[in-house]
């Protein structure tokens, strides 16, 4: 049986008072590649936020990457999201150091201390994205592409099960949306890592066709449920 990375049960997503999405209930396994989508202000990002930790869950049953949601506190959510990699649209690296000094910055941040196993992994994860001789250049210098990498890399940093992928090819140009799509499906299929994606791309979508997840009228539809 494959691996459950995300379950969620019977699962009612708020904003403050407000009902965003109600009754969600769905799986999704180890390596798979999943597309979350839905008009603006139909509840992508309330969802992607009670996964990772920024919501809180009132009601339901959800379990992310071994965590269960319901009993997730501001302890445990570092615990969770060492375990996630979020890949952003607007990339938010640090324009003031370098590719490796920025990742650098993260695994000290959640911990690692060995600067032999610190270098280790940062050349692992920067051979991954393609940007091996990359690590010396500042980020303000890179094209949009090569800036996405990085902040896939980064999000690779402490081998996550799970990574979310908000509109990753938001901001890039049709060539370099395609590089960054089959860097991401190749991350699912070569190291099993699960990836869910929100995009309003449909080119996208098109060319690389998967799962699909969307929010609409308040419920969350799976594709799957249809085919």
């Amino acid at each position: 049986m494959a691996e459950v990375v995300v379950s969620l049960e019977k699962v009612n997503i708020y904003q403050g008072q407000s009902l965003i999405l109600q009754d969600v209930n769905f799986t999704i396994e180890k390596g798979e590649f999943v597309y979350l989508v839905g008009k603006t202000g139909t509840g992508k990002s309330s969802l992607l936020k009670t996964l990772y930790g920024e919501l809180s869950l009132k009601e339901g049953k959800a379990n992310v990457v071994g965590y269960n949601l319901s009993d997730m506190d501001w302890k445990k959510v570092p615990f969770l999201r060492r375990n996630l990699g979020v890949v952003f649209q607007d990339f938010q690296l640090l324009t003031d150091r370098n590719v490796y000094d920025n990742l650098r910055f993260v695994l000290k941040a959640t911990g690692w201390r060995n600067n032999q196993l610190i270098d280790e992994k940062i050349n692992d994860v920067l051979e991954k994205v393609g940007l091996k001789s990359k690590g010396f250049k500042m980020t303000f210098e890179m094209s949009g592409g090569e800036q996405q990498r990085v902040d896939i890399a980064r999000a690779l940093l402490n081998s996550p099960k799970l990574i979310l992928a908000d509109e990753p090819t938001g901001n890039l140009d049709p060539e370099t949306s395609d590089e960054i799509m089959q860097l991401l499906f190749q991350i699912a299929k070569d190291y099993g890592t699960t990836v869910l994606m929100a995009t309003h791309d449909f080119i996208v979508i098109n060319r690389y066709p998967s799962r699909i997840l969307k929010t609409e009228n308040g419920k969350v539809y799976d594709s799957s449920d249809f085919e």
